[in-house]
């Protein structure tokens, strides 16, 4: 086991933390954006996409502070596009978790062979993402 980089981590978790807090404005949003007659089933989806990211934000933060750092009160930019159709909501939220699995990823690296703890969290997020991800793709296929 080598040292955990304490600065790096809580750096790290406070990304996540900001890009998670972005995710629930960002569901948020696509939530209340979706028409049409397939708009109640994917509102649940997105609403329960925004209820997730607060839970991981939550989840980073108690990292955080329990690491002896100062959780961000900031968020993540947002890029918005105004395409609102089903399949561009769909298509910006992959590119979101692919970005969010990006820093779990990074995370992972930072903190292996360091802390079990830490390098657990990050591989059930990794693990998380990733089943977002295919969910997503699933979601795109009918479209064309």
């Amino acid at each position: 086991m080598r040292d955990l980089d304490t600065a790096a981590t809580i750096a790290l978790l406070n990304r996540i933390m900001e890009f998670e807090l972005a995710g629930v404005v960002r569901y948020t949003h696509y939530g209340l954006m979706v028409t049409g007659p397939n708009r109640l089933p994917i509102v649940d989806f997105f609403k329960s996409q925004a209820s997730e990211s607060l839970t991981h934000a939550q989840e980073a933060g108690e990292i955080i502070t329990g690491l002896e750092g100062h959780p961000s009160q900031k968020i993540a930019p947002i890029e918005e596009t105004n395409q609102h159709a089903v399949r561009n909501l769909l298509q910006e939220s992959l590119n979101h978790e692919q970005l969010a699995l990006n820093l779990y990823k990074q995370l992972l690296d930072v903190v292996e062979n360091a802390s079990i703890y830490l390098e657990e969290y990050a591989r059930t997020k990794i693990g998380q993402e990733e089943m977002h991800n295919l969910e997503i793709k699933k979601m795109l296929r009918d479209f064309s």
